[in-house]
C-alpha cells in the first residue's frame, strides 16, 4: 500500500507539473504491479487523473493561467471522442489494448524527449498574452475530437498531445497551455469513463486510495510548477515514458507470434496509426504555417 501511495503522489507530481503524463504511469502502474484487468486499470485512471486534474486546475486558475474559451472548445469536442472511443475500445482484447498503450507511450516520450521547438514568444508580460482573442475554431474541435478519441481508447489524458496542440493552434503560451490542458484532461476523462461504464466494475478502495495520493501530489505540483522548468522535467521525465512504453510491449507482445497472420497484423496496424499520426501532425503544422502566416 506504501508503494501504491508513493507512486500516486509521484504520478500527481507529474500532472501538477507538466499538465500531463498521469496516466502514463497509472495504467501500467495496476496492471503490472496491482495485476488489475487492464480495461478495469483504464477506467481506474480515467476517475484518477479526471479528479487530480481538476484538483491541481485550481492553482493555475488562481494565476489567471487557463484560457477557459480555447479548453471548452478543445474540450467539449474531445469528450465526444473520448466516449466513443471508450465504447470502441470495449470490444478490443487486452492485449490488442496494452499494445496500442505502449505504442502512444513511445511517440509521447519521444516527442518529450524532442521538446516544443515551436513555443511561441513568450516576451510579452501581459496576462492577455496567455490567451489570443482568435480562434481556430475548427483546427480546435478537430484536434479536440482525436485526442479525445485516444483517451477513450487506452486512458491517456492527452497532455502531452494537447499541450502542444495549443501552443501551435492558438498560440498560447507554455504556461497557459499547462494549466488549459488540465481542464480538458478532466473533461475527457469523464467522457472515457462513461463510455467504458457499461463494461467493467471500479475496485473502490483501491482508487480512492490512488485518487488521495495523486490529488496531493497534483496540488504540490500545481504550486511547485511556478518555479520549476517544465521543459528540463519534461525532456527527463520522457526517458522515463520510453522506457514505460518498451517495457509494456514487452510484456504484452507474444514473440513467437510475430510471425504469424494475426501477429503482424496487429504490428501492421500499429505502425500505421503511428504513421499517420505523425504524418497528420506534420502537415497540420504546414498548413497553419501557409494559412496563418500573414495574420500577425
Amino acid at each position: 500500500m506504501l508503494l501504491i501511495l508513493s507512486l500516486s503522489i509521484i504520478i500527481g507530481l507529474l500532472l501538477g507539473l507538466l499538465g500531463g503524463g498521469g496516466s502514463i504511469l497509472t495504467v501500467p502502474m495496476l496492471v503490472y504491479l496491482l495485476k488489475v484487468d487492464p480495461k478495469t486499470a483504464i477506467a481506474t485512471a480515467f476517475v484518477v487523473i479526471g479528479s487530480s486534474s481538476l484538483i491541481a486546475l485550481i492553482p493555475h486558475a488562481k494565476r489567471a493561467a487557463v484560457c477557459w474559451k480555447s479548453g471548452l472548445s478543445f474540450g467539449l469536442s474531445g469528450m465526444l471522442g473520448a466516449f466513443s472511443g471508450g465504447r470502441l475500445a470495449t470490444h478490443f482484447p487486452n492485449d490488442l489494448l496494452m499494445l496500442f498503450f505502449g505504442v502512444i507511450c513511445l511517440l509521447t516520450g519521444l516527442l518529450m524527449m524532442r521538446g516544443n521547438q515551436h513555443q511561441p514568444s513568450t516576451n510579452q508580460a501581459e496576462p492577455i498574452s496567455l490567451c489570443p482573442l482568435k480562434l481556430p475554431l475548427l483546427k480546435l474541435l478537430l484536434n479536440g475530437f482525436l485526442v479525445g478519441g485516444l483517451t477513450g481508447i487506452v486512458g491517456i489524458g492527452g497532455g502531452f498531445i494537447i499541450v502542444p496542440a495549443l501552443t501551435l493552434l492558438v498560440g498560447l503560451t507554455l504556461q497557459g497551455a499547462i494549466g488549459t490542458s488540465l481542464l480538458i484532461i478532466a473533461m475527457n476523462s469523464a467522457a472515457g469513463l462513461i463510455g467504458y461504464s457499461s463494461q467493467i466494475s471500479l475496485d473502490l478502495e483501491l482508487t480512492l486510495l490512488i485518487t488521495a495520493g495523486t490529488v496531493f501530489g497534483s496540488l504540490v505540483g500545481g504550486y511547485l510548477s511556478n518555479y520549476l522548468p517544465a521543459q528540463t522535467l519534461k525532456r527527463s521525465f520522457g526517458v522515463l515514458v520510453i522506457l514505460v512504453a518498451l517495457y509494456v510491449l514487452y510484456q504484452t507482445i507474444n514473440w513467437q507470434n510475430w510471425l504469424n497472420l494475426n501477429g503482424l497484423l496487429i504490428v501492421v496496424l500499429n505502425l500505421l496509426v503511428l504513421g499517420g499520426w505523425l504524418f497528420y501532425a506534420k502537415t497540420l503544422q504546414q498548413i497553419d504555417r501557409t494559412l496563418f502566416s500573414d495574420e500577425d
